[in-house]
């Protein structure tokens, strides 16, 4: 049996950060990684391919409706899709190799196989590896960092071809005529832009009567708007009741839920993008007296442990947003904490980022968030209608939004939906971090022409001294 100081489970953000930082902090460490490659469900089928398809198709796109705005003339556009896909997967190839290089760089060994726990040895705890090479590990401390897994409707199982996930999204031949994607968050919007821009006819079956209800309204009925002219078509507060093939098209039902009205919709392809749930199947969390809650994760303390003494865990199997960042936040907090250092992430810094175009994104409180917890606010925004970098761009679509206390002028949140919204949205998370207040992003001088000038000037607005409007 082979002993390590510590054994990660899983090879995804959490558990590759995790690792190269416990090797960096002197541990002995072995990740166990089910795939072939690292880099989990974010770099091998989540967030990297997607935003690889969603660049491709947004130039597409631009070259398409934009280009001849600035004087460049084309005829006859297509789009190569098995090119796209090809570079598609030699990013995720560059990107997973290099998780494997850093590997080697850092000293992490990495055990390819599935992981599973087989009981304990005094204080070790035992994990076998079944893979190419089966092996027996034994440590004190375990990371248990397995990320998730794609919900599955019961109505609506995949099929890998009619009815598909978003991992199969990433790999479609051709545009389909017609795609139904059943849910309006992240998954769903940035797929359907995706083949909406290439010149699927795209229908959004969202539950809700709201797309994105993590996020500030305001800026996600913006996005919806803005979607709707890009040619997507919500149907909302309706429910997907199931799907059948009649000839060589699908037929899904659907129903409004205030009225229980039904229809049928013929398309060619339905894309179940309806959430991710945690993966902890299979990991035999029982052999060490653990197991996972009612809602598939596993329980931590305020140090990323959990009930067992020297087991952790990290990223999408446990509580707070499925988000890569989030993992790699705490993957490095929970090891600096086995070290014996002062390991810390700050939930409400945390961004969200949706990668359609224009971007969405948001840090912090909501304002309907401050309206349920009775929180008095000020508000400053500013349209990029009215910004010299987005009009040069002809990206002058959307908006900042700031929020900011009453009577101390804190920052509390703010929102964007607008271009490289991705990229502004770090400031709202560093001045939140210090708590800094709006005052703070309004006094420190923002570069000439830029786009982060409307975050400067949402922050002058809420005191009503906008510049530049």
């Amino acid at each position: 049996m082979e002993q390590f100081d510590l054994i990660v489970i899983g090879g995804g953000p959490a558990g590759y950060v995790a690792a190269i930082r416990a090797s960096q902090l002197g541990m002995k460490v072995v990740c166990v990684e089910k795939r072939a490659t690292l880099g989990g469900t974010c770099l091998n089928v989540g967030c990297i391919p997607s935003k690889a398809l969603l660049d491709s198709s947004e130039h597409f796109s631009l070259a398409k409706h934009k280009f001849r705005k600035h004087g460049i003339e084309m005829s006859d556009l297509t789009m190569n899709v098995p090119q796209m896909i090809s570079r598609k997967n030699e990013v995720v190839k560059q990107l997973t190799q290099g998780i494997a290089g850093l590997f080697k760089k850092n000293k992490v060994e990495w055990a390819q196989g599935y992981g599973r726990f087989a009981g304990t040895d005094g204080s070790f705890k035992i994990v076998e590896v079944d893979g190419p090479t089966p092996r027996k590990l034994k440590a004190e401390k375990i990371l248990i960092a397995t990320g998730s897994e794609v919900i599955e409707l019961p109505t609506l199982k995949f099929d890998g071809k009619n009815i598909i996930s978003s991992t199969d999204a990433l790999e479609l031949a051709s545009a389909p005529g017609h795609m139904v994607v059943v849910g309006g968050g992240v998954i769903g919007l940035e797929m359907g832009s995706v083949w909406s821009r290439i010149g699927s006819k795209v229908t959004v079956i969202e539950f809700a009567d709201k797309i994105l209800s993590v996020m500030d309204q305001q800026i996600a009925a913006e996005a919806k708007k803005s979607l709707t002219k890009q040619g997507l078509e919500f149907k909302m507060n309706t429910q997907a009741m199931g799907a059948k093939k009649v000839g060589d098209k699908m037929h899904i039902e659907v129903m409004d839920r205030a009225t229980q009205a039904r229809e049928t919709i013929e398309c060619d392809i339905i894309l179940v993008a309806t959430g991710r749930r945690p993966f902890t199947d299979g990991l035999k969390l029982e052999t060490i007296g653990l197991s996972a809650n009612d809602k598939g994760r596993i329980d931590i303390d305020d140090h990323f442990e959990t009930k067992i003494k020297g087991v952790y865990a990290i990223g999408d199997c446990v509580q707070g947003p499925m988000l890569a960042h989030k993992a790699e936040e705490e993957g490095m907090a929970a090891v600096e904490i086995m070290a014996g250092q002062a390991g810390h992430v700050n939930y409400h810094t945390i961004p969200w980022i949706v990668y359609t175009w224009p971007e969405i994104a948001g840090v912090g409180y909501t304002e309907e968030e401050l309206k349920t917890k009775g929180i008095e606010y000020k508000v400053g925004t500013f349209p990029f209608l009215a910004n010299g970098r987005a009009k040069a761009m002809d990206e002058s679509e959307g908006l900042v939004k700031l929020l900011a206390d009453k009577n101390t002028d804190k920052l509390l949140g703010m929102h964007i939906f607008g271009p490289r919204a991705s990229d502004l949205i770090a400031e709202g998370s560093t001045v939140l971090e210090y708590g800094g207040s709006a005052e703070d992003v309004a006094r420190t001088c923002h570069a000439h022409p830029t786009l982060a000038e409307a975050v400067k000037e949402a922050a002058l607005a809420v005191d009503n001294r906008r510049i530049h409007l």
